[in-house]
């Protein structure tokens, strides 16, 4: 549908009015019988002419094509494939003269979950995360409880963190082909990051930088005979970033959550990078928490994190990754 017209001029203030037009309200008002809202969800819809873009919280993304938008404008120029201006002149057509934006969501109201699609297997995930040390049980495990799966779209392990009643929240997506790809799922709650809670009342709970960092120290707890099983390990869904002056910083939104829901808590084992950051976050938790818990610093005794620590206690050389190319996710 591109076409080679000569350069037109556009009114900002048309064009700024065009930007703001998000893909719901457009397919609405101008495409309602490609619209079709996905059985099982609130406020999550797809295309009727590609069922795999998904449409949710002001925003889209094409999953079998690996790219996504925010506007309208983005999905007639990237999906139907019309040039800037035809696509601005659809936008500007008088239907939609009297748009206003949708208003927007409350800072309180929950987002939807946007899950990339499930692989009919995972080799992949299980091949990486054991390549990496993790136990193999334990990830059997994880698989069958639903907190973790291979995506069918680019083989990503995709660590799922669920609330207090089962029901995924948040979801972390990392690149397994030799790749350094790192991504929250759109509508990820990090109140629920991943974790493996104790199968019976503990008054410990260890904390994680990453997924991966948890289930290295789980495997070691299961290589020196003790049980993984018995200890609260939640991660942070990455890095926790203080403020420069420790009075203005806060607790992580997921440990906030885990503490509120489980009073029962008395000591915080923060095992954290042992980087620049790492060492940072862990002096500022310690010192906004030990008011109230017992605080324990116990970083990794080699390497930077506990995934580095794990390779080398099994001495497993740490694979290379490999520079990350636009068609590798």
């Amino acid at each position: 549908m591109r076409t080679n017209r000569p350069y037109v001029q556009i009114d900002p203030d048309v064009l700024e009015r065009v930007r703001q037009i998000d893909l719901l309200s457009y397919l609405r008002e101008f495409e309602p019988s490609n619209l079709v809202k996905v059985k099982g969800t609130s406020n999550v819809y797809c295309t009727a002419e590609h069922d795999s873009l998904k449409i949710s919280n002001g925003k889209w993304y094409w999953w079998s094509r690996g790219f996504g938008g925010y506007s309208a404008l983005d999905y007639l120029i990237k999906v139907k494939e019309y040039d800037f201006v035809e696509a601005v002149e659809i936008l500007t057509g008088q239907t939609m003269a009297d748009w206003k934006p949708p208003p927007a969501p409350k800072k309180d109201e929950p987002k939807a979950l946007l899950l990339p699609p499930k692989n009919k297997d995972c080799n992949r995930v299980i091949q990486y995360l054991f390549g990496r040390g993790i136990d193999y049980q334990l990830i059997q495990e994880c698989i069958a409880d639903g907190t973790l799966y291979e995506s069918a779209d680019y083989h990503n392990a995709v660590f799922i963190g669920k609330d207090e009643s089962g029901t995924p929240k948040y979801a972390a997506l990392r690149g397994t082909l030799g790749s350094t790809f790192k991504q929250d799922a759109s509508g990820s709650d990090k109140r629920y990051s991943f974790r493996l809670l104790a199968k019976k009342p503990a008054d410990t709970v260890h904390l994680f930088e990453a997924a991966i960092d948890l289930l290295s120290y789980a495997t070691y707890l299961k290589c020196e005979g003790k049980h993984y099983k018995a200890e609260n390990l939640l991660s942070l869904s990455g890095v926790y970033q203080p403020k420069k002056e420790v009075k203005d910083s806060k607790i992580p939104v997921a440990l906030t959550i885990f503490l509120s829901v489980n009073p029962q808590i008395k000591t915080i084992v923060l095992h954290l990078d042992n980087d620049k950051v790492g060492r940072l976050c862990t002096a500022t938790l310690k010192e906004l928490l030990q008011k109230d818990y017992k605080i324990v610093d116990d970083p990794p005794p080699v390497g930077k994190d506990f995934n580095d620590f794990l390779l080398s206690y099994l001495k497993i050389a740490r694979p290379m990754p490999k520079r990350e190319r636009s068609d590798v996710r």
